[in-house]
């Protein structure tokens, strides 16, 4: 079975241990004419007694099911809703960053749980929205440098639950892609999809030639749904650009172009044909991975053909246990896999999520859904090296140095703060024993750190850290005890071993070091004062004094004078509903007397705190 982009809709079919449904429909039977199509109930005797769509194991029917899967696709429809989500998202932002807001008074946990609320309602409005929005989210999955730990948290969550469409759209796409209708394509083919998501549908089919593949079919209409949307987007993009407040030292028209690259080739089956081959060939010489065979004869901008290969989905742990397999050998060969491709072969899987893998009778892992891979250039793994290097060293500076080669920091004016933050996650998890660390753990602080800091981390960047994270996930489900980063220190070793050869854990090897980072230093400190001479001259370097005392009287006057506003607002308003009241217009006066309550508790909660505040610097000088 091949899975597509999201979690698959599977059926007992993904299980070698549970009964086989009946076999694919056969086209001889479709001659004799028989009806084919899944909606209704099917009288060969091959599918005998078939349910309803809705009612079938393999299809899952969502209350997500939106216009979109219909095919309903109008431009100004598409454009109030669209608007309509980022206009209330931008308001609660809004609702978010006001403290009288919180029943009771502003907690960091009152702000968390409303967060936790509107990141749930986040993630089920892009399922209504459809397959632009659901990939939409899972690429903002990975940019915690964006959003909040805690909306990055519910998006990675983000998995469609989509309804199939029917087979007269699957034969129409085919006559058109292929230019052959299915009778002359294949001898059998079976009208019930095994996996079923908002990019497209999986069907099992068989050649004339008797080899048994599976068809992938993207859904009708996608890619003019992808265009309406994305011109859509594209305006919010420009707005959020031009925002004073969010627009800035934020490049959002970059973020949206790298979402549209990411979007276009995913829908690509002739792109993702291409990768699966490349793919295979790195694995060649690994008997213990799998990789279907493309039949390009029978493929498309929009059909993919590729080579049946059943096997146990790697997170059904029962059908493992029943099959004899060693969980914990397959939980160290998925990550060595992973190792791999990031460190020999420079292209990887961009989303290694349960339902994109299997395993075999004979213990060998399957490779599914070649549309979204990341791709490390020969330069770019030598920064991660560099990376590598500045970690094994708790070498800030060096760490801060490799991120800005790889273009995941901006060098601001001030990386002080960043400086230190590094240097804690270094300390608190470095000298950890290794089995106590955790790549999950690791991430989170990372993208904790990132969140509203001059990091700007590159599609790939992400990939593999949200790749590393699933990896964990699946390894533990595998076996309790298993950690990433046991498996990657080999690697890790060996590659240092290779690119530095001075580095080793004998007393020598740690004098080299020392000597090669002061001849390093000294050599380097001309240049560096050069810089610095040359940034003073420029006027880049900034000088930032501060005075508690002059914050202290500032925020008390600010405060003093937003109280007294609000005592000339609300007395203006009081005098007005009086003399209203007092001529008989008592209607017009309810609405005074309402807005100077308003006034009049803000007013008082002001002062409140600002004598909280004076009763704070008291206590503190």
């Amino acid at each position: 079975m091949a899975a597509l982009a999201e979690e698959p809709i599977t059926s007992d079919r993904s299980r070698l241990s549970s009964p086989m449904l009946p076999p694919p429909y056969s086209l001889a039977e479709a001659k004799s004419g028989a009806d084919p199509l899944p909606n209704v109930t099917l009288s060969p005797p091959r599918f005998p007694s078939l349910p309803p769509a809705t009612d079938r194991p393999g299809i899952a029917v969502t209350r997500h099911a939106d216009s979109w899967s219909r095919g309903h696709y109008s431009k100004t429809t598409r454009f109030l809703r669209i608007w309509a989500f980022v206009l209330r998202f931008l308001a609660e932002l809004w609702y978010n960053g006001k403290h009288w807001t919180y029943a009771g008074g502003f907690t960091p946990e009152k702000l968390i749980q409303r967060q936790r609320r509107q990141a749930i309602w986040i993630r089920e409005t892009m399922l209504r929205l459809g397959p632009t929005f659901i990939k939409l989210g899972q690429f903002f999955s990975t940019r915690a440098d964006i959003f909040p730990s805690h909306y990055v948290e519910e998006l990675s969550q983000l998995q469609d639950r989509v309804p199939a469409f029917s087979y007269a759209q699957v034969e129409e796409t085919l006559q058109k892609d292929l230019g052959k209708e299915i009778l002359t394509l294949f001898s059998e083919f079976d009208p019930i999809p095994l996996a079923a998501a908002s990019l497209g549908q999986v069907h099992r089919a068989t050649l004339h030639t008797g080899e048994s593949v599976v068809v992938k079919i993207q859904r009708p209409g996608l890619q003019r749904l992808f265009a309406i949307d994305l011109a859509i987007l594209k305006g919010i993009t420009h707005f959020f650009q031009r925002h004073p407040q969010w627009g800035r030292d934020r490049d959002w028209l970059g973020i949206y172009e790298e979402c549209r690259r990411i979007l276009w080739e995913e829908i690509d089956y002739i792109n993702e044909g291409r990768n699966a081959d490349t793919f295979r060939r790195n694995f060649r010489n690994r008997p213990w991975a799998k990789v279907p065979r493309i039949y390009w004869r029978y493929a498309s901008h929009r059909v993919l053909t590729l080579e049946y290969l059943p096997g146990i989905k790697i997170s059904d742990y029962e059908a493992l246990d029943a099959a004899g397999l060693d969980r914990s050998l397959l939980a160290r060969l998925n990550a060595k896999a992973y190792l791999h491709q990031i460190l020999d072969d420079g292209l990887f899987h961009a989303d290694p999520h349960p339902g994109n893998l299997a395993v075999s009778p004979d213990g060998a892992l399957i490779f599914y859904d070649f549309g979204m891979m990341g791709r490390l250039r020969s330069d770019v793994r030598s920064k991660v090296l560099d990376t590598f290097f500045g970690v094994a060293q708790k070498d800030a500076n060096r760490v801060i140095d490799a991120l800005i080669d790889l273009e995941a920091l901006v060098p601001t004016g001030d990386l002080s703060p960043v400086r230190r933050s590094i240097q804690y996650l270094l300390d608190n998890f470095m000298d950890k024993p290794l089995e106590a660390q955790s790549i999950t753990a690791i991430t989170e602080d990372l993208y904790d750190i990132a969140y509203d800091r001059p990091f700007r981390f590159p599609a790939t960047f992400t990939f593999v850290m949200r790749a590393f994270t699933s990896l964990e996930g699946v390894g533990k489900g595998l076996d309790p005890h298993f950690n990433f980063l046991e498996v990657a220190q080999p690697f890790a070793l060996d590659i240092m071993a290779d690119g530095n050869s001075a580095y080793s854990n004998d007393f020598l090897g740690q004098l080299s070091r020392q000597a090669a980072q002061a001849s390093n230093t000294a050599f380097g400190l001309p240049r560096r004062l050069e810089d610095t001479l040359g940034k003073l001259e420029q006027g880049d370097i900034r000088v930032r004094v501060r005075s508690s005392e002059t914050e202290r009287l500032l925020r008390q006057m600010t405060l003093t004078q937003m109280s007294t506003n609000y005592a000339v607002l609300s007395g203006s308003s009081l005098i007005a509903s009086t003399l209203l009241i007092t001529n008989g217009q008592v209607p017009l006066a309810v609405p005074l007397l309402l807005l100077t309550a308003v006034l009049g508790t803000a007013f008082v909660r002001l002062n409140l705190r600002l004598r909280r505040l004076d009763r704070f610097f008291k206590e503190s000088d």
